[in-house]
C-alpha cells in the first residue's frame, strides 16, 4: 500500500543534497594546495621572520625543523608535513599568516626600491660630474679625493671591460650613507615622540 506520507515533508532530496552539499573534490583539492604552498613559503623565508609569525607552536615548530633538513628526500617528506600541518588552522589563522607573508613581500619591494635609486645615483656620479658636488653637499663628512678616484677607477673599468671592483665600492659607500640617514631620522622620530610625551605630561 502506497505511503500516503510519502513526498509531503516540504522538500525534495536534490533540495537537501544542495543544502548540505560539501566541498567538491576539485576545490579541496585547490585549498589542500593553497596550503600546501603558503607552508612551503614559509619554509623558504628567514628563520628570524617566521619566529615572529603568529601561528600555533606546534605549526612554527615543524616548519623551524623543515629549515634545517639539507637532504632532498627528507625536505620533501617534511614538506608534505608542513602541508598536513597547515591543514589544521582555522580561517582566522591561515588570513593572519597571509597578511604576515604580504607585509614582508610589500617590505622586501620598498628595499629593491631603495637599491634601484641607489644604482641610479652611482650611475649619475660616473655620467655627471655635478652629481659629485651635490653628494658632497648632502654629505660634506666623505672623502672627496677618495672619491674621485673611484670615479675615475669606475670610468676606466667600464672603458676596459674590467671587473666593477671600484664600481661597486662606490654602491657600498652609498648604501651606508643610506643606512645611516636611515638610521639618524628614526633616532629623531624617537626624539620627537619622546618630547611629545613630555609635553602631555
Amino acid at each position: 500500500m502506497p505511503n500516503p506520507n510519502r513526498g509531503s515533508v516540504g522538500f525534495n532530496s536534490s533540495e537537501f543534497e544542495e543544502k548540505y552539499e560539501r566541498p567538491s573534490k576539485t576545490e579541496m583539492k585547490r585549498q589542500s594546495d593553497a596550503l600546501q604552498e603558503l607552508g612551503t613559503e614559509l619554509v623558504n623565508a628567514p628563520r628570524d621572520r617566521v619566529k615572529r609569525v603568529p601561528m600555533p607552536e606546534d605549526v612554527k615548530e615543524v616548519i623551524l625543523e623543515t629549515q634545517g633538513i639539507k637532504d632532498h628526500e627528507g625536505r620533501r617528506r617534511a614538506l608534505q608535513f608542513v602541508g598536513k600541518k597547515m591543514r589544521t588552522l582555522d580561517e582566522e589563522e591561515i588570513a593572519v599568516i597571509r597578511r604576515t607573508i604580504e607585509g614582508w613581500k610589500g617590505a622586501s619591494k620598498a628595499d629593491t626600491a631603495a637599491l634601484h635609486a641607489l644604482e641610479r645615483r652611482r650611475d649619475k656620479l660616473l655620467a655627471d660630474d655635478g652629481a659629485l658636488t651635490v653628494l658632497l653637499s648632502e654629505h660634506p663628512e666623505l672623502d672627496v679625493q677618495h672619491l674621485r678616484a673611484l670615479i675615475r677607477n669606475a670610468r676606466k673599468e667600464q672603458a676596459e671591460n674590467k671587473p666593477p671592483k671600484a664600481y661597486r665600492e662606490i654602491f657600498q659607500i652609498l648604501k651606508d650613507l643610506a643606512a645611516q640617514s636611515a638610521k639618524a631620522a628614526a633616532a629623531a622620530d624617537e626624539d620627537s615622540g619622546e618630547e611629545g610625551e613630555d609635553d602631555d605630561e
